[in-house]
């Protein structure tokens, strides 16, 4: 019986040993799985077994409650970049050799007017050429692209940086429109041009004015007291010199006025903004315009979507654009057979308000047009070139754009942008 009970003792001492040894290995095999898994929301209990399992006990639990702060962390700094990528007001595409978009954030949605974007290829319908550079691009390398979007002018400077995650090779690109510094470095540059030139024309022009009108002056005198001293001969040469004074003077006077015009480009006031509705705007204009439209047999066409858009500006400096562009517009249509203009606003596909102004007249070749705001740039006999560039500087100051699209015979339209 000694050797049965003693036989019975080892058997469950073995059986004990084994359940201990289990529950071991189940602790190891939970313990691993949720580092494998990355579940960090177990806690590990073990009672009754001695003080070596309470010791695992707290070291399992102390190792699980250190990955949750690290996941922690590591989920906090994730979310810090991801909300700084969304809100950052350059647009950044992250993408693979192939083509295949890995991220994508808002500012280049808003861009590309987009939802989502899986492959660089799908912007095709936006700019083949944008495709292709992107496509081509190197690391470090940056390209300058102009995209004719619709009524939208883009310069887009992109930049590419390639790096290596795993096994994967990215392309990183950041994308900023660049048109509205190009636009106000052009023009700084042309208003410092326009300052030089105006006033060394003036510093020599207005003294050459004032001595030509006091030498007729002088002449005139000098004729009405002697008079009866001079031949026919001296007559006709002192009648001569006055004629040829007479023509400086009147030069002299054409240029300073020439050179006055000029000087309006550079003394731009600043807007005095107010909101109003562009339908009042409309109306203004077109109680302006209406008899000299009517005299001319142009039908004008005015739409508002929605009639309820309200726009932030200086009412009288747009007002004062408007009349500009469509004086153009008349002047455009005066051999047009059928006369149309038509002034629209309304909200572009960028949630910006947009007034536009077509009419169906002779048109402006490609040529032409990239020049028609460069100041001192005229297609009329007798016209001044600064019409259009003060256009485009009074929308610089309202945070807008100004561009032109035209099919010679056809249509030609000017689009402003707030």
């Amino acid at each position: 019986m000694t050797a049965g009970l003693i036989f019975l003792v080892i058997i469950y001492q073995i059986y004990e040993m084994i359940k201990y040894v289990e529950k071991t290995n189940r602790l190891l095999k939970n313990f691993l799985e949720s580092i494998r898994y990355s579940d960090f929301t177990r806690n590990f209990k073990v009672q009754g077994l001695g003080s070596s399992f309470d010791k695992l006990q707290e070291s399992f639990n102390a190792v699980i409650s250190d990955f949750q702060k690290i996941r922690a962390e590591k989920e906090e700094h994730y979310f810090y970049l991801q909300t700084v990528i969304q809100h950052i007001g350059i647009s950044l595409i992250a993408f693979h050799r192939d083509g295949s978009v890995e991220m994508i954030n808002n500012a280049s949605k808003k861009l590309f007017q987009v939802s989502n974007l899986a492959k660089i290829q799908d912007l095709e319908s936006f700019s083949p050429e944008f495709v292709e550079a992107l496509l081509k691009l190197k690391h470090g390398e940056n390209t300058l692209i102009k995209v004719n979007d619709n009524d939208d002018i883009l310069q887009l400077a992109i930049y590419a940086t390639e790096f290596k995650i795993n096994d994967r090779q990215v392309i990183l690109v950041s994308i900023k429109n660049i048109q509205y510094e190009l636009e106000e470095q052009e023009i700084e540059s042309w208003q410092k041009l326009i300052r030089v030139l105006t006033h060394e024309i003036m510093n020599s022009i207005t003294p050459i004015s004032s001595l030509s009108n006091t030498l007729t002056t002088i002449l005139d005198d000098f004729g009405m007291n002697n008079v009866s001293k001079f031949d026919k001969h001296d007559q006709e040469t002192i009648t001569e010199v006055k004629m040829a004074l007479s023509t400086i003077q009147k030069r002299s006077s054409g240029l300073l006025h020439f050179v006055d015009t000029y000087r309006n480009l550079t003394k731009i006031p600043n807007p005095n903004f107010s909101i109003f509705p562009v339908k009042q705007l409309f109306d203004n204009i077109h109680m302006l315009m209406k008899e000299e439209m009517k005299r001319r047999n142009i039908e004008c066409i005015i739409e508002i979507e929605p009639e309820t858009i309200e726009l932030s500006a200086d009412e009288l400096l747009i007002e004062q654009v408007l009349i500009n562009l469509i004086k153009n517009s008349i002047h455009a249509l005066d051999h047009t057979e059928n006369p149309q203009l038509r002034l629209r606003a309304y909200l572009n596909k960028r949630g910006r308000i947009s007034i536009q102004l077509t009419d169906n007249g002779q048109g402006i070749i490609k040529e032409v047009l990239d020049k028609v705001f460069i100041p001192f740039f005229t297609t009329k006999p007798k016209g001044s070139g600064i019409g259009l560039a003060l256009s485009k500087q009074i929308l610089r100051l309202h945070g807008g754009t100004i561009t032109a699209h035209s099919v010679p015979d056809e249509k030609t339209t000017f689009t402003l942008t707030f």
